[in-house]
């Protein structure tokens, strides 16, 4: 019996050993690797979940931005979806009012749009960035003029 349950084990390990390696598996729920600090302030994190290639012709990535972090302004050659998974954040376009985002919001920006996005001041934000194309990097949103949107919204 003993002999059993060991081959059983056996079985079942080398079953999921082979099952994995018949498909391309990555996690939604892994946090990624810490982004370079270059186009943003604070704390980043990216898991590149899906990379375009000649058969898909858009990447997703997951991305968390720890409470106070926030990205540059910047623009992309194509569009760009944001799906807010957890957490709070800020948005904003050029030459409009931000926004606060939350869980469950989907923000869709166009082509060439000047934006920027962020955790809010006391929340991580996760977002899923769909998107293909270039990013462009415009202009530094200065901690002064983050701090100036997070007082403007925060008030709940």
């Amino acid at each position: 019996m003993k002999n059993f349950f060991i081959a059983l084990i056996t079985l079942f390990s080398l079953s999921v050993y082979s099952q994995a390696e018949d498909y391309e598996l990555s996690s939604y729920l892994e946090e990624g690797f810490k982004a370079p600090n270059i186009n943003y302030i604070g704390e980043a994190w990216l898991n590149p979940l899906i990379r375009s290639d000649e058969s898909l012709p858009y990447n997703i990535t997951k991305a968390t931005f720890k409470a106070n972090s926030t990205l540059n302004w910047h623009k992309h050659t194509d569009q760009q979806v944001l799906i807010v998974v957890s957490g709070k954040g800020y948005y904003q376009e050029k030459g409009k009012q931000p926004i606060v985002i939350r869980k469950g919001d989907i923000l869709k920006c166009t082509a060439n749009t000047e934006h920027w996005h962020a955790s809010s001041k006391e929340q991580d934000v996760t977002y899923l960035a769909i998107y293909k194309g270039e990013t462009e990097w415009t202009d530094v949103l200065t901690q002064e003029a983050y701090d100036k949107v997070s007082s403007l919204l925060d008030t709940d």
